[in-house]
């Protein structure tokens, strides 16, 4: 996607980003803040959110906040605190970005690690319902808001927990689009990143030339646009290569 955002499109804007430490979802933070956004920087790796936050003040970008979260170990009362937290603090949600995924193993299902599938599904799909059913209060009465999950097209063999996962993902997704289609409507929609150059990708493809793939950042214009009041969509999945 070429989409050419408006500068500080974002101005005032709150957008919670998963998996915030690095990768995907440290550019997401970055690009968004630039456009005027204060980022929420949720993850389990408080030092890489820390990074992240200074690199963000020391743009003079708006001041993120950070909030540590580990979603394998997150009950529906973490969940709960975190919006009440949000609405303490901001009294609103403008976009929440899915980013956060666990990667599993690349076993055959006949001997995947029964321990292991439900770690993925809580991280891959259990995390982004529960959080979603938790903040839609925080979105549904502000203009414009936006839900992105993140999905993967992994439907073959030996991606296990993964490919079901972010399959289940892109269904969650369309259910949570049509049910959201009120007259206070959110618009909820997913993106495919495609083969981009993060630690995630070098663990499933470790003999792959990374020099080959996009980086992050060569991906944002997608992002941005999901986020932005120029965005009408809802209900599909993006490929970053559109």
């Amino acid at each position: 996607m070429q989409y050419q955002a408006p500068a500080n499109f974002l101005k005032d804007k709150i957008i919670l980003i998963t998996g915030a430490g690095d990768g995907i979802g440290k550019m997401a933070a970055k690009a968004y803040a630039e456009q005027g956004a204060t980022v929420v920087l949720l993850g389990r790796t408080v030092h890489k959110l820390e990074q992240v936050y200074d690199e963000i003040v020391a743009s003079g970008y708006p001041e993120p906040a950070i909030y540590p979260m580990n979603l394998e170990g997150s009950t529906p009362h973490d969940y709960q605190q975190l919006a009440s937290t949000l609405k303490e603090n901001f009294g609103r949600l403008d976009g929440l970005l899915h980013n956060a995924a666990f990667l599993g193993a690349s076993t055959p299902i006949q001997h995947y690690d029964i321990e292991l599938w439900y770690k993925v599904m809580q991280v891959n799909l259990n995390a982004p319902f529960i959080m979603t059913q938790a903040l839609l209060p925080l979105m549904i009465n502000t203009s414009n808001s936006s839900i992105i999950f993140t999905v993967d097209d992994k439907s073959t063999a030996y991606w296990g927990a993964y490919g079901v996962s972010k399959a289940a993902i892109s269904s969650f997704m369309s259910i949570l689009a049509d049910e959201m289609d009120t007259d206070k409507p959110v618009k909820v929609n997913a993106i495919n990143p495609e083969p981009v150059r993060t630690g995630m990708r070098m663990k499933a493809f470790p003999g792959e030339d990374p020099n080959t793939l996009k980086n992050p950042e060569n991906i944002m214009p997608t992002y941005l646009y999901l986020m932005s009041n120029d965005c009408t969509d809802t209900g599909k999945i993006f490929n970053t290569s559109d």
